[in-house]
Parts: C-alpha cells; structure tokens; sequence
C-alpha cells in the first residue's frame, strides 16, 4: 500500500522552516561573519527550544514519535510556525506515534442524497461539498453554473488542484487570483497529507499533479501549509464576467473531511447582480432539451 514516507516529511519540514529564520529575527546575535547554513543552526533551534542539540537533531531527522505536547509547542514557538505550521507539525508527530501510523477516515468520495438536498435547498448561491483531496462530490444548480469550465472536464469527480494545475490556461482566466489559488491548493493538499499519509487516493493525486506539473512541483517542495479558511473569491466566469464573492466553508461534523462551501455577495452589489445574471443562464442550460433530458450543467452528484 502506497504511504507517505512521515521521516522524509517531517525532515524536510523542520528544515525548511529553521532556514527560513535568521539569529535577529529570533532575537539572537549573529556575530557577523560568515554562516555556513541558511536561517538557524540546529544548536540555535535546539536552545530556543529548550531540549539538548542531540534531542533536536534526531527530531529533525524524522523522529518524532513520544515528543510531548509541551516539546511540540516549544518547538514551534523556536520556528515561528503559525496555527497551519503548529498543527501541521502536531499532525506529522501523532502519525508517526506507532508503528505503520495511526489510520484516519478516509476522505468521502461520495455524498449521502439528505446533504444533497441540502444543496438543492440554497436556491440564491452556489454551494457545494467537496473533500479534503479537492474533489467536487456534489453542487447545487448555481454552483454548476458557476464552475462550469472545472466541470467541462469529463473525469469525476472533478478536482479543483487538477484543474488548476494540469489546465492552468483555463485555471488562470477562470481566477484572478491565480497565482495565490496555485499557492494555497498545494498547501492544503500538504496539511491533508500530515493528516492522513495513508489515504491512497491523495497520494495518486499528489503523484500525477507532481508529474505532470512543474508549477505543482515547486509548490509541494516549499514545505508550506495552510488552513481552509472563508474568505474572498474573485472569478471571472466565461458568461457572465467579473464576480467577487464571499466564501464560507464549513467542515460537516456528521462527514469527517467534507466541506460545504457556500458563495455569497452583498445585496446591491455588481457581484449580486452577477450571481442573478448566473441563476437566469444557469436556468436556461438546465431547461429540458428536445429528448428530456437537461442541456448542460453537468451531474449533480459526482459517481
């Protein structure tokens, strides 16, 4: 069974986050002269963070298994994580805490019929769910209308982070924003897999983006992390233009790594104007066509 290598991340995470760091930014003297390492030494870390140099050092090798809580957030206070980094970090250690790892619920690849009647009860935003691997599992009619070019890929479930980097022409028209969505998504994918480095299909998906992408390629060697957070959305959609929407994404406590996700825009605005202008074209592609069956829109719960 494909595995995260935990040591390897857990490596090249400590590591990357101590060469970021200079002595004066964590309030040491330098000394002037020439250093033979980017950011800290492991003897600086290791002070900072109150354990002996030889303790830090086989923890920057891989080995975090039994480290206390209290070490953890020494450490993390000694590396300047913030909260993604912190937890980051807490995950990578309690996965490595026995041996092949503590197994985790894997991420849902479908949905029950009640949440989609969930979706179909939002009438006036899109929203949809999707999983911690980036799959789009089910939409509502707005949401559909709304990722139309993500959706015009035949393969299902669509995933956002292969849109975003194996099409990246249609990826950087559809968001403005591009160039942070490219940051972010590889981030998200690497706070999943210190979470769950047993989920085979994350690993797949990790595998092909790194193959086939050379942007996702650097993305994933920077080591970054990040939070799924709500927030602002700025799309350009192919019929109806500019839309910059509010974002709210909710962890569904009953489905453990399913998030809804729901678009809205202040009343009055150019961006509500745009989503009644989206609900008028999303109704005209889901009218019967000749046959009985919709014109376009795609399916409303991924197979």
């Amino acid at each position: 069974m494909a595995v995260i290598d935990l040591r390897t991340e857990i490596k090249e995470f400590l590591g990357s986050r101590r060469a970021r760091i200079t002595p004066e930014q964590a309030g040491l003297p330098a000394y002037g002269g020439h250093r033979r390492v980017k950011g800290l030494r492991r003897e600086e870390v290791a002070m900072l963070a109150g354990v002996s140099v030889d303790y830090y050092v086989r923890m920057e090798r891989g080995s975090l298994a039994g480290t206390s809580d209290g070490v953890l957030d020494a450490l993390a206070t000694a590396l300047h994580l913030d909260e993604a980094e912190r937890d980051h970090l807490f995950h990578l250690a309690r996965r490595s805490g026995a041996p092949g790892g503590p197994r985790r619920r894997r991420p849902a690849a479908t949905v029950r019929p009640p949440l989609q009647q969930v979706l179909d009860a939002i009438t006036a935003a899109p929203a949809w769910i999707c999983n911690s691997r980036y799959d789009v599992l089910a939409t509502n009619h707005l949401a559909r209308a709304l990722y139309s070019p993500l959706l015009a890929d035949p393969r299902r479930p669509a995933n956002t982070a292969r849109f975003v980097y194996l099409e990246p022409e249609a990826a950087s028209a559809f968001f403005v924003d591009y160039p942070r969505i490219a940051v972010d998504v590889a981030a998200k994918l690497r706070m999943e897999a210190g979470r769950n480095p047993h989920d085979e299909e994350l690993i797949a998906l990790v595998g092909e983006l790194s193959t086939r992408s050379e942007l996702f390629r650097r993305r994933w060697a920077s080591q970054d992390v990040r939070l799924h957070r709500s927030g602002r959305k700025r799309l350009h959609h192919p019929v109806v233009g500019r839309l910059d929407l509010d974002v709210e994404s909710m962890e569904l406590s009953a489905e453990p790594g399913l998030l809804l996700n729901v678009y809205t825009a202040p009343t009055g605005t150019a961006a509500a104007d745009g989503l009644a202008l989206l609900a008028s074209w999303a109704a005209d592609q889901e009218k019967p066509a000749p046959g009985g069956r919709a014109d376009a829109g795609g399916p409303r719960r991924a197979p």
